[in-house]
């Protein structure tokens, strides 16, 4: 998580993120102070529930409205890999910081293998917003992906064939017609669950490979509705603590859910939800999109770690 320094409502991005809020909008001192009031709320509730929150802190310059997401520029993986990924705006591409990248490493003691670095694709106008663009089945090995301003087919095919993916790719939109702009509040993937937006997926073909995909990888699926999806409920993030999986989620999206949705996610781990409003209203983005979840090895500890 990056504990932002200067959040605010990001004009660079609003175009193609009708999530955005501009309406009514506090100072910037009371926003700031929301902000990190409803941050500092997350993370001690993924602590209390036994989750290893690793928390670096934003720059004050340049100013970055969005640090508060840093699932967008980096996702790290099983295999050693740190992929780094190219971004639509140019504000946000000052969030993609090596000390970052090195504070995790040290402080979790993790092991870095290889860097896959998609930046370069900037220079043409193509993008890949991390796990906001790609949502990963990693036990199955498929990334889920919805096409817009911000998901570009050729970054796709480079990703899935770097990191060794099959694509499952089609068009999302909102209740306007919108493309959604991130395919990480359409849907979500779980261990043994998936949260799936049936209603935004245009193409009736497209929406049928998704869902048989995700039943043919045994996941129970809750369905929601756009409705729903505004409400953030399609933004979750299954976390493997040592006490058991628990599914972080904002209190918006929770209370979207019905009864029934709820026992099936609820079957699956506990929910952990955390009131997030500022976040989602001025920022666009969820729970889910303030955490980039590490899944590097660990590395060996030696002499010079101070073990024997």
């Amino acid at each position: 998580m990056v504990r932002p320094a200067s959040f605010g409502f990001n004009p660079q991005t609003a175009a193609s993120n009708a999530f955005q809020q501009i309406a009514d909008l506090p100072g910037e001192a009371e926003t700031q102070g929301l902000v990190l009031s409803e941050f500092d709320g997350l993370a001690k509730a993924l602590q209390h529930a036994g989750v290893e929150v690793l928390i670096a802190p934003d720059t004050s310059q340049p100013a970055k409205p969005d640090a508060i997401f840093p699932n967008n520029w980096v996702s790290f993986h099983y295999d050693g890999t740190v992929t780094l990924y190219p971004m639509l705006a140019p504000n946000r591409r000052a969030e993609r910081r090596e000390d970052i990248l090195e504070q995790v490493v040290r402080g979790g003691r993790f092991r870095v293998s290889r860097t896959v670095d998609l930046t370069h694709r900037e220079a043409e106008g193509k993008f890949l917003e991390g796990t906001g663009s790609l949502v990963l089945d990693r036990a199955h090995r498929v990334a889920y992906a919805s096409l817009s301003p911000r998901t570009d087919l050729d970054v796709l095919g480079e990703f899935a064939q770097l990191l060794d993916y099959e694509l499952v790719t089609f068009e999302a939109q909102d209740a306007a017609a919108q493309p959604v702009y991130h395919t990480n509040v359409v849907m979500a993937i779980g261990t043994g669950f998936a949260v799936v937006c049936g209603e935004a997926i245009a193409q009736p073909l497209h929406r049928d490979a998704v869902f048989n995909k995700l039943r043919a990888a045994g996941h129970d699926i809750v369905d929601i509705t756009q409705r729903q999806m505004q409400e953030f409920a399609g933004n979750l993030l299954e976390l493997s603590p040592a006490s058991g999986r628990v599914i972080a989620l904002s209190t918006t999206a929770c209370r979207s859910f019905g009864s029934a949705q709820r026992r099936i996610l609820e079957s699956h781990a506990d929910l952990v939800p955390v009131s997030i409003p500022t976040i989602e209203r001025i920022g666009g983005g969820g729970v889910r999109c303030m955490l980039a979840e590490l899944h590097l090895p660990k590395r060996q500890l030696g002499p010079a770690d101070g073990t024997r």
